[in-house]
Protein backbone atom coordinates (compact mmCIF):
# COMPACT_ATOMS: atom_id res chain seq x y z
CA UNK A 1 0.00 0.00 0.00
CA UNK A 2 2.61 1.99 0.70
CA UNK A 3 4.76 1.63 -2.37
CA UNK A 4 1.27 2.27 -3.99
CA UNK A 5 0.98 5.85 -2.43
CA UNK A 6 4.88 6.57 -3.04
CA UNK A 7 4.72 5.97 -6.80
CA UNK A 8 1.11 7.89 -7.08
CA UNK A 9 2.61 11.06 -5.40
CA UNK A 10 5.82 10.23 -8.04
CA UNK A 11 3.36 10.29 -10.52
CA UNK A 12 1.13 13.39 -9.77
CA UNK A 13 4.51 15.81 -10.15
CA UNK A 14 4.90 15.16 -13.69
CA UNK A 15 1.82 16.53 -14.53
CA UNK A 16 1.75 19.24 -11.80
CA UNK A 17 5.04 20.31 -13.20
CA UNK A 18 3.92 20.29 -16.43
CA UNK A 19 0.70 22.21 -15.72
CA UNK A 20 2.93 25.08 -13.84
CA UNK A 21 4.82 24.92 -16.61
CA UNK A 22 1.63 25.28 -19.20
CA UNK A 23 0.45 28.28 -17.06
CA UNK A 24 3.47 30.39 -16.87
CA UNK A 25 3.92 30.57 -20.81
CA UNK A 26 0.36 31.13 -20.92
CA UNK A 27 1.16 34.52 -18.71
CA UNK A 28 4.05 35.24 -20.70
CA UNK A 29 2.23 35.01 -24.26
CA UNK A 30 -0.25 37.37 -22.90
CA UNK A 31 2.14 40.16 -21.81
CA UNK A 32 3.88 39.58 -24.98
CA UNK A 33 0.50 40.47 -27.22
CA UNK A 34 0.45 36.55 -28.54
CA UNK A 35 -2.38 34.95 -25.97
CA UNK A 36 -4.53 32.62 -28.13
CA UNK A 37 -7.70 32.96 -25.67
CA UNK A 38 -8.75 31.07 -22.47
CA UNK A 39 -8.93 27.58 -24.30
CA UNK A 40 -7.45 24.77 -22.40
CA UNK A 41 -4.16 23.71 -24.21
CA UNK A 42 -2.87 20.54 -25.63
CA UNK A 43 -0.10 20.47 -22.71
CA UNK A 44 -3.22 20.59 -19.87
CA UNK A 45 -5.25 18.15 -21.77
CA UNK A 46 -2.13 15.98 -21.60
CA UNK A 47 -1.24 16.60 -17.87
CA UNK A 48 -5.17 16.04 -17.31
CA UNK A 49 -5.21 12.60 -19.21
CA UNK A 50 -2.32 11.07 -17.17
CA UNK A 51 -3.60 12.24 -13.98
CA UNK A 52 -7.08 10.52 -14.70
CA UNK A 53 -4.94 7.38 -16.28
CA UNK A 54 -2.64 7.24 -12.97
CA UNK A 55 -6.02 7.63 -10.64
CA UNK A 56 -7.50 4.93 -12.81
CA UNK A 57 -4.57 2.67 -12.08
CA UNK A 58 -5.84 2.35 -8.18
CA UNK A 59 -9.46 2.15 -8.77
CA UNK A 60 -9.93 -0.32 -12.04
CA UNK A 61 -10.28 -3.87 -10.97
CA UNK A 62 -6.42 -5.65 -10.77
CA UNK A 63 -6.18 -7.77 -14.07
CA UNK A 64 -9.09 -6.08 -16.15
CA UNK A 65 -6.86 -4.99 -18.56
CA UNK A 66 -4.21 -7.79 -18.49
CA UNK A 67 -4.77 -10.64 -20.83
CA UNK A 68 -6.25 -13.41 -19.90
CA UNK A 69 -4.00 -16.31 -18.67
CA UNK A 70 -3.79 -19.37 -20.98
CA UNK A 71 -5.61 -22.54 -20.37
CA UNK A 72 -4.06 -25.44 -17.92
CA UNK A 73 -3.14 -27.61 -19.67
CA UNK A 74 -5.62 -31.33 -19.86
CA UNK A 75 -5.33 -33.50 -17.15
CA UNK A 76 -3.81 -36.91 -17.68
CA UNK A 77 -7.02 -38.44 -17.34
CA UNK A 78 -10.22 -37.66 -15.99
CA UNK A 79 -13.17 -39.74 -15.27
CA UNK A 80 -15.18 -39.35 -17.96
CA UNK A 81 -18.79 -40.24 -16.72
CA UNK A 82 -20.70 -39.33 -13.99
CA UNK A 83 -24.18 -41.00 -12.35
CA UNK A 84 -26.39 -40.34 -15.48
CA UNK A 85 -23.54 -41.18 -18.30
CA UNK A 86 -21.12 -44.16 -19.31
CA UNK A 87 -17.57 -44.81 -18.48
CA UNK A 88 -15.44 -44.17 -21.41
CA UNK A 89 -11.91 -44.47 -21.51
CA UNK A 90 -9.64 -41.22 -22.36
CA UNK A 91 -8.89 -39.81 -25.56
CA UNK A 92 -4.97 -40.87 -26.17
CA UNK A 93 -4.43 -37.17 -27.43
CA UNK A 94 -4.10 -36.66 -23.49
CA UNK A 95 -1.17 -38.69 -23.12
CA UNK A 96 0.47 -35.79 -24.69
CA UNK A 97 0.77 -33.98 -21.28
CA UNK A 98 2.47 -36.37 -19.45
CA UNK A 99 6.27 -36.89 -19.16
CA UNK A 100 7.78 -38.56 -22.59
CA UNK A 101 8.83 -41.66 -20.62
CA UNK A 102 5.80 -42.48 -18.90
CA UNK A 103 3.68 -41.22 -22.05
CA UNK A 104 5.99 -44.33 -24.02
CA UNK A 105 4.98 -46.68 -21.09
CA UNK A 106 1.14 -46.12 -21.30
CA UNK A 107 1.17 -46.00 -25.67
CA UNK A 108 2.93 -49.23 -25.55
CA UNK A 109 0.71 -50.94 -22.55
CA UNK A 110 -2.39 -49.86 -25.20
CA UNK A 111 -0.97 -51.03 -28.48
CA UNK A 112 0.39 -54.50 -26.36
CA UNK A 113 -3.53 -54.83 -25.46
CA UNK A 114 -5.16 -53.82 -29.28
CA UNK A 115 -2.22 -55.62 -31.34
CA UNK A 116 -1.10 -58.62 -28.79
CA UNK A 117 -0.79 -61.02 -31.58
CA UNK A 118 1.76 -58.58 -33.28
CA UNK A 119 3.48 -58.78 -30.11
CA UNK A 120 2.62 -61.62 -28.21
CA UNK A 121 1.12 -64.07 -30.78
CA UNK A 122 2.09 -67.09 -32.82
CA UNK A 123 4.75 -65.54 -34.71
CA UNK A 124 4.96 -62.28 -32.30
CA UNK A 125 7.91 -60.05 -32.69
CA UNK A 126 8.50 -59.86 -28.43
CA UNK A 127 7.51 -63.58 -27.63
CA UNK A 128 5.62 -66.55 -28.66
CA UNK A 129 3.28 -67.53 -26.13
CA UNK A 130 -1.03 -67.29 -27.15
CA UNK A 131 -3.14 -68.23 -29.81
CA UNK A 132 -2.84 -65.48 -31.89
CA UNK A 133 -5.79 -63.53 -30.69
CA UNK A 134 -5.84 -59.56 -29.38
CA UNK A 135 -7.16 -59.04 -26.06
CA UNK A 136 -9.26 -56.14 -27.37
CA UNK A 137 -10.70 -58.56 -29.19
CA UNK A 138 -12.73 -59.35 -25.72
CA UNK A 139 -12.15 -55.87 -24.59
CA UNK A 140 -13.43 -53.85 -27.01
CA UNK A 141 -11.46 -50.70 -28.53
CA UNK A 142 -8.36 -51.41 -26.50
CA UNK A 143 -10.51 -52.10 -23.48
CA UNK A 144 -12.38 -48.51 -23.09
CA UNK A 145 -15.42 -49.07 -25.09
CA UNK A 146 -18.87 -48.53 -22.68
CA UNK A 147 -20.21 -52.18 -22.06
CA UNK A 148 -17.53 -53.10 -24.57
CA UNK A 149 -16.20 -55.71 -21.39
CA UNK A 150 -13.97 -52.70 -20.43
CA UNK A 151 -11.26 -51.74 -18.22
CA UNK A 152 -12.80 -48.69 -16.40
CA UNK A 153 -13.63 -50.41 -13.09
CA UNK A 154 -10.11 -52.29 -12.78
CA UNK A 155 -7.74 -50.20 -11.05
CA UNK A 156 -10.74 -49.13 -8.60
CA UNK A 157 -11.37 -52.90 -7.28
CA UNK A 158 -8.54 -54.72 -7.38
CA UNK A 159 -6.80 -56.05 -5.58
CA UNK A 160 -9.92 -57.68 -4.44
CA UNK A 161 -10.89 -61.77 -3.24
CA UNK A 162 -12.28 -64.00 -6.13
CA UNK A 163 -14.32 -66.82 -5.66
CA UNK A 164 -13.21 -68.40 -8.53
CA UNK A 165 -9.75 -68.80 -7.01
CA UNK A 166 -10.47 -68.57 -3.36
CA UNK A 167 -7.80 -65.80 -2.77
CA UNK A 168 -7.20 -61.95 -3.14
CA UNK A 169 -5.87 -60.87 -6.48
CA UNK A 170 -4.10 -58.01 -8.06
CA UNK A 171 -4.10 -56.53 -11.47
CA UNK A 172 -1.24 -58.55 -12.37
CA UNK A 173 -3.04 -61.83 -11.39
CA UNK A 174 -6.26 -60.66 -13.02
CA UNK A 175 -4.45 -60.02 -16.79
CA UNK A 176 -2.45 -63.37 -16.51
CA UNK A 177 -5.94 -65.26 -16.17
CA UNK A 178 -7.11 -63.34 -19.50
CA UNK A 179 -3.48 -64.86 -21.11
CA UNK A 180 -3.78 -68.16 -19.86
CA UNK A 181 -7.81 -68.29 -20.44
CA UNK A 182 -9.12 -65.93 -23.81
CA UNK A 183 -5.44 -65.99 -24.80
CA UNK A 184 -4.88 -70.09 -24.36
CA UNK A 185 -0.97 -69.31 -23.62
CA UNK A 186 1.48 -69.13 -20.67
CA UNK A 187 1.54 -66.18 -17.97
CA UNK A 188 3.49 -63.20 -18.32
CA UNK A 189 6.59 -61.90 -16.26
CA UNK A 190 4.95 -59.98 -13.90
CA UNK A 191 7.60 -57.88 -13.68
CA UNK A 192 8.38 -57.73 -17.08
CA UNK A 193 8.08 -55.32 -19.68
CA UNK A 194 5.22 -56.03 -21.55
CA UNK A 195 3.32 -56.42 -17.99
CA UNK A 196 4.53 -53.32 -16.24
CA UNK A 197 3.34 -51.43 -19.53
CA UNK A 198 -0.26 -53.15 -19.48
CA UNK A 199 -0.85 -51.86 -16.01
CA UNK A 200 0.49 -49.17 -16.13
CA UNK A 201 -2.00 -48.06 -19.04
CA UNK A 202 -5.05 -49.81 -16.92
CA UNK A 203 -3.49 -47.70 -14.40
CA UNK A 204 -3.92 -44.61 -16.52
CA UNK A 205 -7.59 -45.16 -18.25
CA UNK A 206 -8.92 -45.45 -13.58
CA UNK A 207 -7.34 -42.44 -12.89
CA UNK A 208 -10.36 -40.28 -11.33
CA UNK A 209 -12.33 -43.42 -10.08
CA UNK A 210 -12.73 -43.90 -6.69
CA UNK A 211 -11.47 -47.28 -4.57
CA UNK A 212 -14.23 -49.30 -4.97
CA UNK A 213 -16.45 -47.38 -7.59
CA UNK A 214 -17.79 -49.15 -10.52
CA UNK A 215 -18.64 -46.43 -12.91
CA UNK A 216 -21.92 -47.34 -15.48
CA UNK A 217 -21.27 -48.91 -18.86
CA UNK A 218 -18.02 -50.86 -17.69
CA UNK A 219 -17.67 -54.61 -18.14
CA UNK A 220 -20.31 -56.56 -19.64
CA UNK A 221 -24.26 -55.76 -18.98
CA UNK A 222 -26.14 -58.81 -16.57
CA UNK A 223 -28.89 -60.28 -19.53
CA UNK A 224 -32.42 -61.56 -17.72
CA UNK A 225 -32.64 -64.72 -18.03
CA UNK A 226 -34.72 -66.82 -20.11
CA UNK A 227 -37.37 -68.75 -19.39
CA UNK A 228 -36.10 -71.64 -21.25
CA UNK A 229 -32.69 -73.07 -21.93
CA UNK A 230 -30.82 -71.51 -24.52
CA UNK A 231 -31.07 -73.35 -27.73
CA UNK A 232 -27.64 -73.93 -30.06
CA UNK A 233 -30.08 -74.97 -33.11
CA UNK A 234 -31.32 -71.50 -33.05
CA UNK A 235 -28.26 -70.06 -32.26
CA UNK A 236 -26.64 -71.52 -35.63
CA UNK A 237 -29.30 -69.89 -37.69
CA UNK A 238 -28.08 -66.46 -35.91
CA UNK A 239 -24.47 -66.76 -36.04
CA UNK A 240 -25.00 -67.91 -39.84
CA UNK A 241 -26.98 -64.35 -40.63
CA UNK A 242 -25.34 -61.93 -38.11
CA UNK A 243 -21.77 -63.50 -37.18
CA UNK A 244 -20.44 -65.49 -40.17
CA UNK A 245 -19.91 -62.76 -42.46
CA UNK A 246 -16.98 -61.92 -40.25
CA UNK A 247 -15.90 -65.46 -38.44
CA UNK A 248 -16.34 -67.73 -41.75
CA UNK A 249 -19.13 -70.54 -41.81
CA UNK A 250 -16.37 -72.15 -40.09
CA UNK A 251 -16.25 -69.79 -37.28
CA UNK A 252 -12.56 -69.70 -37.68
CA UNK A 253 -12.05 -65.66 -38.35
CA UNK A 254 -10.38 -63.67 -40.79
CA UNK A 255 -6.69 -62.69 -41.03
CA UNK A 256 -5.72 -59.24 -41.94
CA UNK A 257 -3.72 -58.58 -45.36
CA UNK A 258 -0.36 -59.34 -43.25
CA UNK A 259 -1.08 -63.16 -43.20
CA UNK A 260 0.14 -63.23 -39.41
CA UNK A 261 -2.80 -61.27 -37.55
CA UNK A 262 -6.21 -61.83 -36.79
CA UNK A 263 -9.06 -59.23 -38.54
CA UNK A 264 -11.66 -61.12 -37.03
CA UNK A 265 -10.67 -63.80 -34.10
CA UNK A 266 -12.01 -66.86 -34.41
CA UNK A 267 -14.81 -68.50 -32.26
CA UNK A 268 -13.56 -72.07 -31.83
CA UNK A 269 -11.35 -74.11 -32.52
CA UNK A 270 -7.53 -74.82 -31.43
CA UNK A 271 -6.85 -70.26 -32.06
CA UNK A 272 -9.89 -69.55 -30.13
CA UNK A 273 -10.58 -69.05 -26.10
CA UNK A 274 -10.15 -72.32 -23.87
CA UNK A 275 -13.20 -73.56 -21.20
CA UNK A 276 -11.71 -71.70 -18.65
CA UNK A 277 -12.50 -68.15 -20.45
CA UNK A 278 -15.15 -65.70 -18.99
CA UNK A 279 -16.99 -65.53 -22.25
CA UNK A 280 -17.31 -69.38 -21.85
CA UNK A 281 -20.21 -68.82 -19.66
CA UNK A 282 -23.69 -68.24 -21.71
CA UNK A 283 -24.33 -65.30 -19.51
CA UNK A 284 -21.01 -63.13 -20.10
CA UNK A 285 -21.22 -64.14 -24.00
CA UNK A 286 -24.73 -63.47 -24.57
CA UNK A 287 -24.43 -59.87 -22.81
CA UNK A 288 -20.96 -59.32 -24.94
CA UNK A 289 -22.48 -59.84 -27.77
CA UNK A 290 -26.59 -57.99 -27.05
CA UNK A 291 -24.35 -54.82 -27.05
CA UNK A 292 -21.59 -55.04 -29.04
CA UNK A 293 -22.19 -57.52 -32.39
CA UNK A 294 -22.34 -57.68 -35.18
CA UNK A 295 -20.55 -55.40 -36.33
CA UNK A 296 -22.02 -51.29 -35.78
CA UNK A 297 -23.89 -52.67 -32.46
CA UNK A 298 -23.80 -50.64 -29.67
CA UNK A 299 -25.76 -50.51 -26.23
CA UNK A 300 -28.58 -47.94 -27.54
CA UNK A 301 -28.74 -49.75 -31.07
CA UNK A 302 -28.37 -53.15 -30.73
CA UNK A 303 -28.87 -55.56 -33.84
CA UNK A 304 -30.02 -58.71 -31.42
CA UNK A 305 -32.70 -59.57 -29.26
CA UNK A 306 -31.90 -61.00 -25.79
CA UNK A 307 -33.20 -64.42 -27.51
CA UNK A 308 -30.67 -63.90 -30.24
CA UNK A 309 -27.67 -63.39 -28.07
CA UNK A 310 -28.46 -65.96 -26.18
CA UNK A 311 -28.96 -69.03 -28.60
CA UNK A 312 -25.82 -67.25 -30.20
CA UNK A 313 -24.13 -67.97 -27.36
CA UNK A 314 -25.24 -71.27 -26.43
CA UNK A 315 -23.85 -72.16 -30.69
CA UNK A 316 -20.79 -70.79 -30.15
CA UNK A 317 -19.59 -71.87 -26.93
CA UNK A 318 -21.40 -75.62 -28.08
CA UNK A 319 -18.39 -75.48 -30.63
CA UNK A 320 -15.31 -77.43 -29.96
CA UNK A 321 -12.28 -75.45 -28.24
CA UNK A 322 -9.03 -75.65 -26.17
CA UNK A 323 -9.35 -77.55 -22.88
CA UNK A 324 -8.15 -76.32 -19.25
CA UNK A 325 -8.00 -77.94 -16.57
CA UNK A 326 -10.05 -75.96 -14.12
CA UNK A 327 -9.98 -78.24 -10.59
CA UNK A 328 -8.31 -75.66 -8.94
CA UNK A 329 -11.16 -73.00 -9.72
CA UNK A 330 -14.23 -72.52 -7.35
CA UNK A 331 -12.92 -74.50 -4.26
CA UNK A 332 -15.79 -73.23 -2.61
CA UNK A 333 -18.46 -74.61 -4.78
CA UNK A 334 -21.39 -72.86 -3.30
CA UNK A 335 -19.58 -69.81 -5.26
CA UNK A 336 -19.81 -71.41 -8.29
CA UNK A 337 -22.11 -68.74 -11.35
CA UNK A 338 -25.17 -70.49 -11.94
CA UNK A 339 -23.92 -70.71 -15.23
CA UNK A 340 -20.58 -72.53 -14.79
CA UNK A 341 -20.65 -75.43 -17.10
CA UNK A 342 -18.30 -78.20 -15.04
CA UNK A 343 -19.27 -79.53 -11.64
CA UNK A 344 -19.57 -80.66 -9.14
CA UNK A 345 -22.05 -78.13 -7.83
CA UNK A 346 -23.61 -77.44 -4.22
CA UNK A 347 -27.26 -77.85 -5.86
CA UNK A 348 -29.44 -80.68 -7.80
CA UNK A 349 -29.19 -79.10 -10.94
CA UNK A 350 -27.36 -80.95 -14.12
CA UNK A 351 -24.54 -80.30 -15.50
CA UNK A 352 -26.22 -79.48 -18.70
CA UNK A 353 -28.85 -76.63 -16.83
CA UNK A 354 -26.01 -75.14 -15.59
CA UNK A 355 -24.42 -74.71 -19.45
CA UNK A 356 -27.37 -73.91 -21.63
CA UNK A 357 -30.07 -72.81 -18.61
CA UNK A 358 -32.94 -72.01 -18.15
CA UNK A 359 -30.69 -70.28 -14.85
CA UNK A 360 -33.86 -68.85 -13.17
CA UNK A 361 -34.19 -72.03 -11.19
CA UNK A 362 -30.87 -72.39 -9.99
CA UNK A 363 -30.49 -68.59 -9.15
CA UNK A 364 -33.90 -68.98 -7.27
CA UNK A 365 -32.59 -72.25 -5.57
CA UNK A 366 -29.85 -70.19 -3.84
CA UNK A 367 -31.03 -67.37 -3.05
CA UNK A 368 -34.32 -69.73 -1.48
CA UNK A 369 -31.68 -71.68 0.33
CA UNK A 370 -29.22 -68.26 1.56
CA UNK A 371 -26.42 -68.94 0.01
CA UNK A 372 -24.67 -65.91 -2.37
CA UNK A 373 -23.65 -67.94 -4.91
CA UNK A 374 -21.46 -65.85 -7.76
CA UNK A 375 -24.36 -65.92 -10.00
CA UNK A 376 -24.48 -63.19 -12.69
CA UNK A 377 -27.71 -62.19 -14.79
CA UNK A 378 -31.08 -60.97 -13.65
CA UNK A 379 -33.59 -63.39 -12.90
Amino acid sequence: MIEGIIVLVAALLVPIVLHVTEDALQVLRERTGSAQGARMTWGKRITWALLALVAAHFFVPKGLLEPAPPPPPPLPQAALFNADSLWSGADTSRLASLNDSLEAVIRYGRELIANTSHYLGQQGTVMRNTNGLNCQNCHLDAGTRPWGNNYGAVWSTYPKFRARSGGLESVAKRVNDCVERSLNGTALDTNGREMRSILTYMEWLGTGIARDEKPKGTGIVDMAYLDRAADPEKGAAVYLTKCSSCHGKDGQGMLKADGRTQQYPPLWGPLSYNHGAGLYRLSRFAGYVKNNMPQGATYASPQLTDEEAWDVAAFVNSQPRPGRDLSADWPDISKKPVDHPFGPYADPFTASQHKLGPFGPIAAHYKLNGTKSSQTGKP
